[in-house]
């Protein structure tokens, strides 16, 4: 399973770049705003350094809703760099949008997707990825996770070649979980990530391992 980390903050990224672990990176203009980063041209230079932190792909939003304006966004954040991935929303003119990328090779995610018949869509259009948000539907006492699920089910059905990326991921638990139910990617907070590293045994196990060195020098 490939780890994005979903995020603005460089500092974060080139932590979990520097683990050695992370394959990409997921951003939205929410999270530009909560870096501060603000205004057309800053939020592109944005999307330029992080891709030049990270060796994946870079998931960049459009802003637009209209299919003339997603594909003109599109095309413009799709020059930025190779590694950009062009950020759709799950509506009508979004899955045209994905489907003229597609078919003009350029690398797509579609967002906010809530339903299994939003991932099939997604799927029929040629993205690349699509993007399940678990966190938001365990909010409102739905599962989430049974979404990934239903959607592995299908894709493997019918072999779309589509990415499952788990998104809205919150603690490592729903990481781990993800990975049981055949997630191809997950997305989350470092704080998702860093969490797999963490267990009351390892820490009780390298206290003694240290305690006993120690005794013996």
């Amino acid at each position: 399973m490939k780890f994005f980390i979903d995020t603005a903050n460089l500092d974060q990224i080139k932590e979990a770049q520097e683990l050695g672990i992370l394959d990409g990176v997921t951003t939205n203009p929410s999270l530009m705003a909560k870096e501060g980063i603000t205004g057309h041209d800053n939020i592109l230079k944005h999307y330029v350094d992080i891709c030049e932190i990270v060796d994946g792909d870079v998931s960049a939003e459009v802003i637009a809703t209209d299919f003339e304006g997603i594909v003109k966004e599109g095309e413009a954040l799709a020059e930025l760099h190779p590694q950009i991935v062009v950020k759709v929303p799950m509506i009508k003119d979004g899955v045209k949008a994905i489907k003229y990328f597609s078919d003009q090779g350029i690398k797509t995610n579609c967002t906010l997707v809530f339903s299994l018949g939003q991932a099939l869509l997604a799927a029929k259009a040629g993205a690349t990825y699509v993007s399940p948000f678990i966190g938001r539907l365990d909010d409102i006492s739905t599962d989430g996770l049974g979404l990934i699920a239903d959607i592995r089910e299908v894709y493997d059905n019918y072999g779309f070649e589509t990415q499952i990326l788990a998104a809205s991921v919150r603690h490592a638990m729903h990481v781990i979980e993800c990975a049981k139910l055949g997630s191809d990617v997950m997305t989350g907070p470092l704080s998702s990530i860093v969490g797999l590293l963490k267990h009351p045994l390892t820490d009780i196990g390298l206290e003694k391992f240290l305690a006993d060195y120690k005794k013996g020098n």
